[in-house]
């Protein structure tokens, strides 16, 4: 099945920009092979039986949301040893129906006090932009995002404040559990 632009725009102005200097560097790359759905929905059936077979052993889990097999909610267990040890956090993780090729949008759900995670759950994280690989799948991804929780990347902050709270060990982990615990109450 091939997904086709449906944009107001006729052929000959899309052959234009797609040829034109002025073009944004940043246009969407086509993959590599049109789309097949079931295809993409058949990888995902067989990541989610890897991780229930092996997830929730290392901390990390994650399931379909309702009925699509394209929204997933996450869960990732702070590690042992770091500030967010005893910790648990709901991501949500959005495939496009070009997966594997394009990286998930991948959003922590539970407020996270992180340098590389934004007040929106925004999380930056090189292999879910320019370091994506068709290699990873949902457990690779949840397993990276659980590390950076220990090892946060303070040359690239989405959260400052975080960022420069991080050399402070003790006054980082009180910010830490001080939000995880307002977002409980929050919920509750």
């Amino acid at each position: 099945m091939e997904v086709r632009n449906n944009s107001s725009m006729d052929a000959q102005q899309q052959q234009q920009l797609r040829h034109s200097p002025e073009a944004p560097s940043k246009q969407a790359k086509p993959s590599p092979n049109p789309v097949d759905t079931n295809s993409v929905s058949q990888r995902l059936q067989k990541e989610l039986m890897s991780l229930m077979m092996s997830g929730g052993d290392l901390g990390v889990s994650a399931f379909p949301e309702g009925e699509s097999i394209f929204s997933w909610i996450g869960t990732i267990e702070g590690s042992k040893g770091t500030m967010y040890e005893g910790l648990s956090y709901k991501l949500s993780l959005r495939f496009p129906m070009d997966y594997p090729f394009k990286p998930p949008q991948v959003k922590f759900e539970t407020m996270c006090f992180h340098p590389n995670v934004d007040q929106y759950g925004n999380i930056c994280l090189d292999i879910l932009q320019d370091k994506w690989s068709s290699a990873y799948d949902c457990r690779t991804i949840l397993l990276s995002i659980q590390s950076l929780l220990g090892e946060p990347n303070n040359e690239s902050p989405l959260n400052s404040y975080a960022a420069t709270l991080w050399n402070n060990q003790e006054d980082f982990r009180k910010m830490v559990h001080k939000q995880y615990i307002n977002e409980e109450v929050l919920e509750s």
